[in-house]
């Protein structure tokens, strides 16, 4: 379990900090809050392979990915949150 955990905070890292290389603008994001960024990405990246590939369907819908589903799931994350922290962020 715990490495897992660690596994998860590692991919999480460099998933995000991926995602924020590709992602153009500057982005006002903390290191642990781009690991969380690529956690999340991960479990998007998983979603969208179980969606598109229907593979592994015991382990459910919502499960982590490898590496390159991510990436690509970080990107996706940091690209809604920056559309929609920068509408919210102008109208106040």
């Amino acid at each position: 379990m715990l490495g897992l955990i660690i596994s998860l905070i590692i991919i999480g890292l460099i998933a995000g900090a991926i995602a924020r290389l590709v992602i153009p603008g500057k982005q006002h994001i903390s290191i642990p809050m781009t690991i969380l960024l690529g956690i999340i990405g991960s479990f998007v990246g998983g979603f969208l392979g179980f969606l598109i590939f229907q593979h592994d369907p015991m382990d459910g819908f919502f499960q982590p990915a490898g590496i390159i589903g991510s990436i690509i799931g970080a990107i996706i994350v940091l690209f809604v949150y920056t559309r929609f922290a920068g509408r919210s962020a102008r109208t106040n």
